[in-house]
């Protein structure tokens, strides 16, 4: 009767453990995984490379803009990053003379790879795409009568990408982060091709992210 008596307690108490330790096991993983999502904030210089191939001497001004990315790791090393801005009105020149300015919107989605995703230290190499679409085209209006200039509105070409992030705690970080894209328009007076304008420009950015 002891013996009985002592056994038949312990039964729900081992079950009790187990599913415990299983509980326990299951949540460990799940607790110290990343969220796969990360938001960062950067001011970005633009610097136009100003390959000109029309002639005319056309560059465009230097910039600095806000810029906003978002990333979503789809394992610890790789993720995807979407860059954002609003439309940025750039002064274009001919020789180094103000005729007119441009906006210009370029979203850029890239694929990443990240070097050392528990340190403190991040940095990463990403290349992808580019989609510029160019609005608002105002020529000064001599150049407009003289010339009656007009560009292509979009622009598709490759990006290239370098940065790191330093990580401050689990959550946020300051980043550094380096561009180099393709962008180009086709340039026309009176509706006749004058030639290419490669604007190339690169992108230096510092920002702080966030990785929810």
């Amino acid at each position: 009767m002891t013996d009985r008596a002592f056994a038949l307690p312990t039964r729900p108490v081992l079950a009790a453990a187990s599913l415990a330790a299983l509980l326990a096991a299951t949540a460990m993983p799940v607790q110290a995984q990343e969220s796969p999502w990360q938001l960062r904030v950067r001011a970005v210089k633009i610097d136009p490379a100003d390959k000109d191939r029309t002639g005319l001497g056309l560059s465009l001004s230097q910039k600095t803009i806000p810029e906003v990315d978002i990333s979503y790791f789809l394992t610890r090393n790789i993720a995807a990053e979407l860059v954002l801005t609003v439309p940025q009105r750039h002064t274009l020149y001919s020789e180094g003379t103000r005729i007119g300015s441009v906006k210009q919107l370029p979203p850029t989605l890239l694929a990443q790879y990240h070097f050392n995703p528990e340190g403190s230290f991040r940095p990463y190499l990403g290349a992808g795409l580019n989609y510029t679409l160019f609005s608002g085209v105002n020529f000064d209006p001599a150049v407009q009568a003289a010339l009656q200039p007009s560009i292509k509105k979009h622009s598709v070409g490759l990006a290239a990408q370098a940065g790191f992030d330093y990580m401050l705690d689990k959550r946020w970080s300051i980043n550094v982060d380096v561009k180099k894209i393709q962008m180009s328009t086709d340039v026309r007076s009176a509706g006749a091709s004058v030639g290419k304008f490669k604007i190339d420009p690169l992108l230096v950015g510092v920002g702080a992210g966030y990785r929810f």
